[in-house]
């Protein structure tokens, strides 16, 4: 196996969770804020018309863009559906509960008007209500939510209950920061950005657990030893493959988000973070919420 960094190296990680905690919380309230304040919502979770048409020739993603926004429409969002030489896309745009219709006839009208030339087919026209929007969006929190309850569960019957809640503080760190950089930059929070999230999560939980496995052997190995000390030692044992992994995925997925085109960026932005920031999160925000329990269990016990 390939080491850029050696598993016998001793750098002393414990010693740097009271800096990166003050740190991650800073990050974190600020996300927060900017999440409950300036987060966009998609048509998805918004409410708004989604409009399916054909061409008979190539016309560009950004093109059809153009000449939405230049009519005063707003929360466009076009992507290719099915394959490149079909033709065929999915238009999603912006509307109250009131002017549904007349967005949708408007739609259809810059359509046939501005691409009468390359032969334009509306072929399906979908509303999706303010309350339907509002029931996707309780509906994707819930799954995130879900998703948080049954990584802890599977954590504290895995290895230790005392495991659980630095996984869990963990992925909501993750998420939070996540999001409040989507509100930051003014990008959408849409069906496809939840997808990106439950991966991060997943992603996110997986290099925990590599920690966490490896600090169980640890235990088991020396037990006369402090937490903090398997700590230091897992994480140091373990970073290069933490290296590997974590930049090979990033590679991949910035490369897509360059270049994968702009149906799929939102997502590949999601996981580009998820990847940076569930990294960071694995050692210098789980392990130290780790140790933290665990000093407080041994509080109590000493109390006892």
């Amino acid at each position: 196996m390939i080491e850029f960094i050696k598993s016998d190296i001793k750098f002393d990680f414990v010693s740097k969770f009271g800096i990166t905690a003050i740190i991650s919380a800073t990050v974190v309230v600020l996300s927060l804020v900017s999440l409950f304040s300036k987060l966009e919502y998609g048509v998805d979770f918004r409410g708004g018309a989604e409009i399916q048409v054909k061409f008979q020739k190539a016309v560009s993603l950004d093109l059809q863009r153009k000449a939405l926004k230049k009519n005063g429409l707003k929360g466009v969002s076009v992507q290719t559906i099915g394959l490149a030489s079909d033709h065929e896309y999915l238009v999603k745009v912006q509307a109250d509960e009131e002017s549904l219709n007349a967005i949708t006839q408007k739609v259809t009208e810059i359509f046939k008007i501005h691409f009468r030339d390359q032969g334009v087919d509306v072929r399906k026209v979908d509303i999706v209500g303010p309350k339907a929007g509002a029931s996707l969006r309780i509906s994707g929190i819930q799954a995130m939510g879900w998703a948080l309850l049954t990584i802890m569960i599977y954590i504290g019957l895995r290895f230790d209950f005392k495991y659980s809640p630095g996984a869990v503080v963990a992925l909501i760190h993750d998420v939070s920061i996540i999001l409040g950089i989507f509100a930051l930059t003014g990008t959408e929070f849409t069906l496809q950005t939840v997808a990106a999230l439950l991966a991060v999560i997943g992603y996110s939980v997986n290099d925990t657990v590599i920690v966490y496995d490896r600090v169980r052997e640890h235990e088991a190995k020396y037990p006369g030893l402090e937490l903090k000390t398997h700590i230091n030692n897992a994480v140091n044992e373990t970073l290069s493959r933490t290296i590997l992994t974590s930049g090979t995925t990033l590679f991949v997925s910035i490369t897509m988000y360059f270049f994968g085109g702009l149906a799929i960026r939102d997502f590949f932005l999601a996981i580009s973070l998820g990847v940076i920031i569930g990294t960071y999160s694995s050692i210098f925000v789980a392990a130290p919420v780790t140790l933290f329990f665990d000093h407080m269990n041994q509080k109590k016990k000493a109390q006892a």
